[in-house]
């Protein structure tokens, strides 16, 4: 009896923990991408004037020291048309997609640094996601 005890109180001590950790996880998970409330929305843009899906593109330049990621919105869908460099400060394209995807990604380097650029349709408006910042190591 004082096994089966342990057993049933260890189950649940392991149950409890695998919930909170679930639970955690998928909270980070969810507040990314278009249904996520990571990023402000714009909501003094009128309904009226959010285009349908079958209205034309909506397109937006994402840029920086790094360069510019331009992308265009279709409804809900984002597609990333081109990515440019600024070749002059060392700055190169290391990927990009170009959807369509609910979310599409862009990724600078100049060899010392990275930029990752997530970017969705927000009311169909190209809106930066996550802009993502990070040192790459040296080769000392």
């Amino acid at each position: 009896m004082l096994l089966i005890g342990l057993w049933a109180a260890t189950t649940a001590v392991a149950v409890l923990v695998g919930v909170f950790a679930v639970s955690t996880v998928g909270a980070t998970i969810r507040d990314r991408g278009p249904v996520g409330d990571e990023v402000m929305r714009d909501n003094s843009v009128a309904p009226a004037s959010v285009p349908a899906p079958e209205g034309p593109a909506v397109g937006d330049e994402i840029a920086g020291e790094w360069g510019a990621f331009d992308v265009e919105c279709r409804d809900t869908w984002a597609y990333g048309v081109g990515v440019r460099p600024d070749k002059e400060a060392g700055w190169r394209i290391v990927s990009w997609e170009k959807g369509p995807d609910d979310d599409v990604d862009a990724v600078f380097s100049d060899g010392r640094n990275s930029v990752d650029l997530e970017v969705f349709c927000n009311q169909g408006r190209p809106t930066l996601a996550e802009l993502e910042r990070n040192t790459l190591g040296g080769d000392d």
